[in-house]
């Protein structure tokens, strides 16, 4: 069995594994934070050999791209790790999620180059999402998405660690029209059998600061008056380079043809 805990003169990285996981249901509330610390743990239940960075307080060797903000869904959050032995990344995908609470889900794990190739946050520059808009009319979303795309600037405020920050979150909408309606059941006021439920299709581009669903919201707040009785849901379904085309290049395109070769076994 691998050491659970460094002791000094690291064994260096030999492998570099990427994974795409998921936070589905109540686990959208899990907080970057609280999730790190989740895929730490998972790592040693799972005895994955994961190297650790040098000096007197190792650190697990463990990079995140743009993570989810707390509070909304994903099905394309993206990280990776560093191993001081090789492993079939299948078997550690599975090793992991069985390791992680369920609606934490590891979807993906590929190997990536140790020199060259990039980072991750190279290979990320917009992201997809789903609003689901309960208690919204389709009229009422379509007019209000209407008014924001058709300003030039749309300011907000959010209150950020350097405190209050105003900026543009027009700029960062690459895409943002009206998807459906459908009926929301159990996320209406108390008394109410069912509502109007809008969807809209959103793509922003990332920059500084990273223009959020919930930013956009408040920008169809500002232009509109629009503000849904009870809380909007957010799910980020994809993240990568967005093409002249409006199509996502994924993340961990280029890693996939990647063969292991003498793979060890988690079991």
């Amino acid at each position: 069995m691998a050491k659970r805990q460094p002791e000094g003169g690291q064994d260096p990285v030999v492998q570099r594994i990427r994974l795409r996981y998921a936070k589905r249901g109540p686990m959208r509330f899990t907080s970057h934070r609280d999730f790190a610390r989740a895929f730490e743990r998972a790592l040693l239940r799972a005895n994955v050999p994961i190297a650790y960075s040098q000096g007197f307080t190792p650190h697990p060797k463990v990079s995140y791209a743009s993570a989810a903000p707390t509070g909304v869904a994903s099905e394309a959050e993206y990280l990776e790790i560093g191993l001081r032995a090789v492993v079939d990344p299948d078997d550690l995908r599975a090793a992991l999620d069985a390791a992680l609470s369920p609606g934490l889900d590891v979807i993906e794990a590929v190997q990536s180059p140790l020199n060259g190739g990039g980072s991750l946050a190279d290979r990320i520059d917009a992201s997809a999402w789903h609003l689901e808009l309960p208690g919204i009319t389709p009229a009422s979303a379509e007019a209000a998405v209407r008014a924001f795309l058709a300003a030039g600037e749309v300011l907000v405020e959010r209150l950020t660690k350097q405190g209050k920050r105003v900026f543009d979150t027009r700029a960062a909408v690459v895409r943002l029209e009206l998807l459906e309606a459908s009926s929301a059941l159990g996320d209406v006021p108390s008394g109410v059998a069912e509502a109007p439920c809008a969807i809209l299709d959103l793509v922003v581009r990332q920059g500084t600061p990273t223009v959020r669903p919930d930013d956009v919201l408040s920008g169809l707040r500002v232009v509109a008056d629009l503000e849904p009785p009870v809380p909007p849901r957010a799910t980020r379904l994809a993240q990568g380079v967005l093409t002249a085309q409006g199509e996502f290049v994924d993340p961990l395109a280029a890693d996939r043809p990647a063969a292991v070769v003498g793979a060890s076994s988690l079991v």
